[in-house]
């Protein structure tokens, strides 16, 4: 199972479908607006974080970055396009 964590971001639904495509089978998916997003945890199996900096606030942005680094999780910050992102995952794969 591949388990890619996404952060920030409103609407994902043709990002979600294209990670699926690339055979991502567990996307999680945090809205980067709410500050009560902040105190959710990244799950063990995630491979790896995408965090969307066009829709993410400051505070979540920070506090995800520092769960990412204690899990030693690889994060990435990325504008909402598919290009970006496909250029990342491609790196991760």
């Amino acid at each position: 199972m591949s388990s890619i964590m996404v952060v920030g971001g409103d609407r994902l639904k043709h990002i979600t479908n294209r990670l699926e495509n690339e055979g991502y089978t567990d996307i999680i998916h945090l809205d980067g607006r709410k500050s009560s997003m902040v105190k959710r945890e990244i799950p063990e199996h995630t491979e790896f974080i995408l965090v969307i900096t066009d829709f993410i606030n400051h505070n979540m942005a920070k506090v995800i970055k520092e769960k990412a680094k204690k899990q030693e999780k690889p994060i990435y910050f990325v504008k909402h396009s598919w290009s970006a992102i496909q250029k990342i995952i491609r790196r991760e794969a």
